[in-house]
């Protein structure tokens, strides 16, 4: 069986999801137990002229391939159920340059898991539906298609994919494939008609609900790094076929061999977070042969086990990702901070799929890792990812229990726990309200406001004005030892009870924000009192080392006073027991105490294993295997926090107004000669870039149209600054200057300035 691709489309517009379909879900059969389970559907369509305008709708549980003419045009369709509990997602693929006039014929591969799993909840039931919409002429799948169990695809023993995982290993005995089925000329008169089960909305489907992230991006079958170097003939033992980097990947291979030989296809990632992910087996057939496996793994190398004496005569892969450019770039005179922000990037890269996920042991959508993700997200890719980022807060909101609570991951079948730590941080300064500041959502906001109200109504204060400790289904803070909860625990709150009151101002609901500021004020005004010793933050009762967590939100979330910032950073000067997941908010709260030198070198001090590892990605923990948290993966974005913070911090662009519209750049160059910063927003590209030396700095900033900018220069022993060539500032007060509309820290002298191209050159 041989996959070509040679075209892949997404419609963008909005399309309605009214449930006024006129196609039927189809199957061929009706055995809710079964389980990988791979079907083909053909059907002939008759165009009456060259289309101008063509599209497909598709929905189905779990997967499809699609083919029109003979050319595959969707690879890997359909998103892990569902954006609820109840429903399903749909696809829409435009397919005007794929028809032409006459006979068109439409071949679909589906691939039915039948489990439920972290990131998935099945349906119970196989089932596909197709609606062809052509210049307004519609027809849709039916008992008039043809469809067949494919007898090729079986099921591979043990072992199998973790019990996390929905979906499961690919077995293809070739002896028992049935030709080239999707090529118009095929003769299916001998398949069973489809048996149909009804038009949606309907069980156990349920409504549909439009895909909203475009399909995958999908490359052309390409060599391995190592292909001069692989056998032609087969020795038997495991050949390693190199990848350019950590990717998520389809292997290829064309043989000449026996038949009843099996092959084995794995990654070395294959037993990635230790747990068993997935692997592929091909069974061969007499002669020569090929055959693409069509589920993404992920590592650094395939590792192909193919029987001795077996000529080999060719082995690829395909890379299939997100479909994004990653257009934003950071550079500094630190080669290894450059290392880190790549790394860094590549893992996020491999946590981008159906869910903001990791991609080894369970594929799911933590949102504890999300909040950190979403901020490497709108730093190093193109808009087209931002879908993702609203995608999973409209899970996380849309999966919320009857009572109120939240929890991932989400889509789920098989996990229901709330982790109250990681719940307060998505809803808040990191997750929903930072996917406001960048994108200026206002209809995701009002959509999501009520489900952050009702989860934060089970948040409740004691008589101490701190919060009554909630376990929730998983009572976790973060790996590793030494967790001071309360300190901990109250700064999240207090942060997503500020978000909230900000949510409820978007959305006219201001009747809320007096509770979360009461909430608020007891939270501040006891928060000192209660926890801080003097030299450092411990609640009474804890009796473990020095928690260094706690210390950093406190910074953050204005809890602690700049007069208690000196005994913080002495605290941050011993205290290394965050994983790389809270560590991403020490780090910041260095930065935000404005001691970026400090916080360069512990980012180097902590991160120097992963950085001089020949792996290419950031792991969960700061060693892998036995070595790590949880599963001890080196798959984890939220060890990617770095990349966020050398763009908002060292080259200093945050937002200020919504949308992008406003915003200020501060960098903070720490030890740092230079540095430059790039990427895109919904208003435009953003750059900052710096310059020093012992007497001068120069600034240069890109603010894009319909923008403005506050620009904040180091002002200690400035004598002057140039802008664009003109003096504009000297001798303490500025020449013909407005001044800033935005009250800048006592250490920076600020200019606002609207889009175009700026430099700032400051004299020392």
């Amino acid at each position: 069986m041989k996959y070509i691709l040679t075209g892949i489309f997404f419609l963008t517009c909005m399309v309605s999801n009214a449930q006024d379909w006129q196609a039927q879900w189809i199957s061929t059969f009706e055995h809710k137990k079964d389980t990988n389970t791979w079907q083909v559907f053909r059907k002939t369509v008759d165009v009456a002229s060259n289309p101008q305008k063509a599209i497909v709708r598709i929905a189905v549980d779990s997967k499809y391939w699609l083919w029109i003419n003979g050319k595959m045009i969707v690879y890997e369709g359909g998103l892990k159920r569902g954006p609820n509990p109840n429903d399903t997602y749909f696809d829409i693929v435009d397919i005007s340059k794929h028809l032409h006039k006459g006979k068109n014929s439409f071949a679909i591969l589906s691939w039915y898991w039948g489990k439920d799993g972290f990131s998935h909840k099945s349906s119970g039931k196989s089932g596909l539906v197709a609606e062809i919409n052509v210049d307004g002429k519609i027809q849709g799948t039916d008992k008039t298609w043809k469809a067949l169990r494919h007898p090729a695809f079986g099921k591979t023993g043990a072992p199998h994919p973790n019990y996390r995982m929905p979906d499961d290993n690919i077995h293809f005995d070739a002896r028992k494939d049935i030709g080239q089925w999707m090529q118009p000329g095929y003769d299916d008169t001998s398949w069973p008609d489809a048996l149909e089960l009804g038009k949606p909305p309907v069980a156990p489907w349920n409504n549909l609900v439009e895909r909203p992230i475009p399909l995958w991006r999908v490359a052309a079958p390409k060599r391995y790094e190592n292909d001069k170097q692989l056998p032609r003939v087969s020795d038997g033992k495991p050949i390693e076929a190199r990848l350019p980097r950590n990717i998520t990947i389809s292997p290829y291979l064309k043989v000449n061999a026996p038949a009843g030989l099996i092959i084995d296809m794995r990654t070395d990632n294959y037993k990635g977070g230790s747990e068993y992910n997935y692997r592929s087996e091909y069974v061969t057939k007499d002669g020569v042969q090929e055959f693409e496996s069509l589920a993404y793994l992920n590592g650094h190398a395939m590792i192909y086990t193919i029987p001795a004496g077996v000529e080999i005569l060719d082995l690829r892969y395909r890379e299939t990702r997100y479909n994004t450019e990653f257009s934003g770039s950071f550079d500094c005179d630190d080669p290894f901070l450059n290392s880190l922000w790549i790394k860094s990037r590549n893992t996020m890269n491999v946590n981008m799929r159906d869910a903001i996920q990791d991609p080894d042991r369970e594929r799911a959508q933590w949102w504890g890792d999300a909040a950190i993700l979403i901020g490497e997200i709108f730093h190093s890719c193109d808009p087209r990812a931002y879908q993702l980022i609203k995608k999973a807060i409209l899970n996380l909101a849309d999966w919320q229990k009857p009572d109120g609570v939240l929890y991932s991951p989400v889509p789920t079948g098989s996990w229901d726990r709330e982790l109250p730590g990681q719940m307060l941080s998505s809803i808040g300064a990191y997750g929903f309200w930072y996917y406001y500041l960048y994108t200026g959502d206002v209809a995701t906001i009002k959509h999501v406001y009520p489900a952050v109200k009702r989860y934060l109504n089970l948040w409740q204060l004691g008589p101490d004005g701190l919060l009554i400790h909630r376990e929730g289904g998983w009572d976790w803070g973060d790996w590793g030892e030494n967790i001071d909860r309360p300190v901990l625990d109250n700064a999240l709150l207090y942060q997503a009870l500020k978000a909230a009151g900000q949510m409820a101002g978007v959305t006219g609901d201001t009747a809320d924000i007096h509770r979360y500021r009461t909430m608020m004020r007891h939270i501040k005004d006891n928060y000192n009192r209660v926890f801080w010793t003097g030299s450092e933050y411990r609640s009474p009762g804890y009796t473990g080392v020095t928690d260094e967590r706690g210390h950093g939100l406190a910074v953050l979330f204005d809890l602690a006073e700049p007069q208690q910032y000196p005994a913080i950073k002495q605290v941050f000067n011993h205290s290394f027991n965050a994983s790389p997941y809270m560590e991403k908010y020490v780090l910041e709260a260095l930065f935000k105490m404005g001691d970026a030198t400090a916080a360069l070198s512990r980012m180097k001090s902590r991160y120097q294993k992963m950085v001089n590892s020949p792996l290419s990605t950031l792991w969960e923990g700061w060693g892998i295997g036995a070595e790590g948290y949880g599963g001890g993966s080196y798959n984890h974005g939220w060890s990617g926090g770095p990349l966020t913070l050398l763009m908002e911090y060292v080259c200093g662009v945050t937002p200020i107004d919504t949308g992008f519209s406003r915003f200020k750049i501060l960098p903070q160059p720490g030890n740092l000669n230079r540095a430059s910063a790039s990427f895109e927003t919904v208003k435009g590209t953003v750059r900052s870039s710096f310059q020093k030396s012992a007497n001068n700095m120069q600034i240069n900033v890109t603010v894009p149209p319909l923008t403005s900018a506050i620009v904040g220069v180091p002002a200690r022993n400035v004598k002057y600054i140039k802008l664009n060539g003109k003096v504009v500032w000297k001798k303490g007060q500025y020449i013909k200057q407005r001044g800033t509309l935005l009250a800048l820290p006592t250490d920076r002298i600020g200019f606002e300035i609207s889009s175009g191209k700026w430099r700032f050159k400051a004299k020392y």
